[in-house]
């Protein structure tokens, strides 16, 4: 069984973006870079809402090719492209870079993958982590605390009808000022 995990840049004020949509507070260091091309080499199969999909697969394939791009950049975008993701859509016909469409119910495809899967899943994207992190099927949070309030936004976890307890598995502290949680869901 795999475990299933929810994780992203947040700002201080709990928002993974502000009320424009606009991400530009989220830029990592390279230290930080580092520690998410980690994270989606181990993941087994991301989950992927539509809107977030298609601004990953319009940036990443094209930016690991540029004549320019950094070693961690052209890294990023070979272990971005070769990740199996599952991307639910009601509007999109096909998906590229390892993908598949879906378009049942996130939890109850979020919970099948879970079952089938040995090592990660994650899930991304608040929108789509809604209903996921509602259904109680969250094993692991991962907040990328960013230096930055934004005041309002979508905000990382949605409201939930009780309480979700959590265990600290790791704190750490990037010169950049970022704050790394990972917190286990305790049931």
């Amino acid at each position: 069984m795999g475990k299933l995990t929810y994780g992203m840049n947040v700002s201080i004020d709990g928002y993974i973006e502000d009320r424009n949509r606009d991400l530009g507070w989220t830029t990592p260091d390279d230290e930080v870079f580092q520690y998410f091309t980690d994270r989606v080499r181990s993941t087994s199969v991301a989950l992927y809402g539509r809107r977030l999909y298609e601004g990953m697969a319009a940036h990443w394939p094209a930016a690991g090719q540029a004549p320019d791009v950094s070693a961690a950049h052209a890294e990023y975008s070979r272990v971005w492209c070769d990740m199996p993701k599952v991307v639910f859509s009601r509007t999109l016909t096909s998906v590229d870079w390892n993908s598949r469409l879906a378009q049942g119910d996130p939890v109850e495809v979020a919970k099948k993958l879970k079952a089938e899967t040995d090592g990660i899943v994650e899930v991304v994207g608040a929108t789509l982590a809604a209903p996921v992190v509602q259904a109680g099927l969250v094993d692991e949070f991962t907040i990328v605390v960013m230096p930055a309030a934004v005041g309002g936004g979508t905000s990382f976890i949605p409201e939930l009808e009780s309480w979700v307890k959590l265990r600290l598995l790791e704190n750490r502290t990037f010169p950049s000022g970022v704050v790394l949680l990972r917190y286990e869901a305790v049931r």
